[in-house]
């Protein structure tokens, strides 16, 4: 065969060739059959195809258990004579937790004391107020558990072993509930049992001792809420009824509470003191459970509308304005609990998520 456009004779092998450079199959070639692998050889992809191909998943690899780290906040103010015997028995119960004296503006040895015992010490330069020493204890802590006690020896430390094995049974809040008997005057017993009965309705869950600050809660859970917390001594109370609320699990373990040591006398006043509990179950309430503040007291000021209407209809045939005054009222707070209701859902976006993440610890 003629190449064109000259006299060369190209011959089959020539073609052949020129198309496998082509790319081209080469029809001359025979068809080259895949080599047989060797029996070994096969057993072994045989047994990489058998193996569960391991997945990475996009979220965070769960990390093998380890040991939760435990952290013990103590507000002091004026509390040197109490951490002289306190101190030492937290050190010997607890030598691998990280102890925390907040001294809240203390005019004694408070300071000088806790740190000649080996206690890490943070002070205020001056008095803010029992809250705000729980919530600067909370931010310098480094512990997965955080157990909060008074510094003037009214707590045990061997019960803070009881509300660490109460937590390991599921609890996010473990409270230490004082017996009755064991608070320092009658009415200082009647008014905690009308602080709890209050906040249980508020909150639809049985409080056993609202204002009891020997406590021990999940770190990333209580740091949700530090921005609710007073700078007074209310934060018992807020911090309760905002777990009770957020859905995560609280529980009671009962105490013996001792008598004070150091000046032996309570920072809290009666009436002042008692009026601010008050005004804190009523904010707590309005905010984490409006409903069952604005419900009954729009329910309230619509029976009043009824009546008074009743009233004036059987005695002067008419429809008064205050009638209207009443019902207008009444449909006015209902809305305001409605809208409440809405403001206190968006506190509570991230709670789902720390509850699933709790489960998978």
């Amino acid at each position: 065969m003629l190449a064109p456009g000259s006299g060369t004779r190209c011959t089959e092998t020539d073609g052949a060739a020129a198309a496998g450079l082509l790319g081209f199959p080469n029809p001359a070639e025979p068809a080259r059959r895949p080599a047989l692998s060797s029996p070994r050889k096969r057993k072994r992809e045989l047994e990489h195809l058998s193996e569960p191909k391991k997945t990475v998943s996009s979220g965070t690899r769960r990390s093998p258990a380890r040991k939760m780290t435990l952290s013990i906040i103590l507000p002091a103010k004026n509390e040197a004579a109490s951490l002289e015997t306190l101190a030492p028995k937290l050190r010997s119960s607890h030598p691998d937790a990280e102890i925390i004296v907040v001294n809240d503006g203390s005019t004694d040895e408070t300071e000088k004391v806790a740190q000649a015992a080996g206690i890490k010490t943070v002070s205020h330069p001056y008095s803010l107020g029992n809250g705000a020493a729980i919530k600067t204890g909370t931010r310098v802590a480094t512990g997965d558990i955080l157990v909060f006690m008074d510094a003037d020896g009214q707590h045990d430390p061997a019960d803070i072993r009881r509300l660490l094995a109460k937590m390991e049974e599921g609890y996010e809040m473990v409270v230490g509930a004082r017996s009755t008997d064991t608070h320092a005057s009658l009415h200082r017993q009647v008014a905690n049992q009308f602080y709890n009965r209050l906040a249980s309705w508020m909150t639809g869950y049985p409080i056993k001792d609202l204002t009891s600050g020997f406590r021990a809660a999940r770190a990333r859970h209580f740091r949700k809420f530090l921005y609710l917390l007073p700078n007074g001594f209310s934060y018992p109370t807020t911090s309760t009824m905002a777990f009770f609320r957020s859905g995560f699990a609280v529980a009671y373990v009962p105490i013996r509470a001792a008598q004070r040591n150091g000046d032996g006398k309570s920072h809290i006043r009666l009436l002042r003191d008692g009026a601010r509990f008050l005004m804190i179950i009523i904010k707590i309430g309005a905010l984490f459970s409006p409903m069952r503040f604005f419900l009954p007291l729009s329910l309230t000021v619509f029976m009043l509308g009824a009546l008074w209407y009743a009233y004036t209809y059987l005695a002067m045939e008419r429809f008064t304005n205050m009638s209207a005054v009443f019902f207008i009222d009444a449909l006015l707070i209902f809305l305001f609990g409605i809208i409440s209701e809405q403001i206190s859902a968006l506190h509570y976006k991230g709670v789902q998520d720390d509850q699933r993440r709790t489960r998978r610890e």
